[in-house]
């Protein structure tokens, strides 16, 4: 199972998501190009001190990312055609995230093998991107009983 970010904007997402990786012993695909300067100083800032506990992959872009992509592409979206407690997670899944200001493009979209959404209250636009990959995390990790010991 791992997490990927398409172009993130935001820092303190990166952070947020690579420490819940950390933590649930999952690795992060980053596709660039990222909405801030990658470094530890950045890093640092968004109070990510787990950063050596991830394995961490950069992508250059797309195209790069899709080249060693090898799992089911899962993309998190408002626009998904099934929500995600109808969803049945693989153990070699990659949950894909859309970046902060524009999720993913059309073909981006299109190319994802799943495509879900988490049901939210009408009229509401979306979730936090942390808050949306913990709920995909989690339920993969339930489902495919990854959930690394203690």
């Amino acid at each position: 199972m791992r997490i990927a970010l398409y172009q993130p904007d935001i820092a303190g997402n990166v952070g947020t998501l690579l420490r819940l990786a950390a933590c649930m012993d999952v690795g992060v695909d980053l596709i660039e190009p990222m909405g801030f300067p990658w470094s530890d100083r950045a890093l640092a800032r968004a109070g990510m001190d787990y950063a050596g506990q991830v394995d961490v992959r950069r992508h250059a872009d797309w195209e790069a990312f899709l080249g060693a992509a090898t799992g089911r592409i899962v993309l998190a979206t408002t626009a998904g055609a099934m929500p995600l407690p109808h969803v049945r997670f693989e153990r070699d899944d990659i949950l894909l995230l859309g970046s902060e200001g524009a999720g993913v493009p059309a073909d981006v979209h299109a190319r994802a093998d799943l495509r879900v959404r988490i049901p939210m209250r009408s009229g509401l636009r979306s979730l936090n991107v942390a808050v949306a990959g913990a709920m995909l995390l989690g339920e993969a990790l339930r489902q495919t009983g990854g959930w690394p010991a203690a």
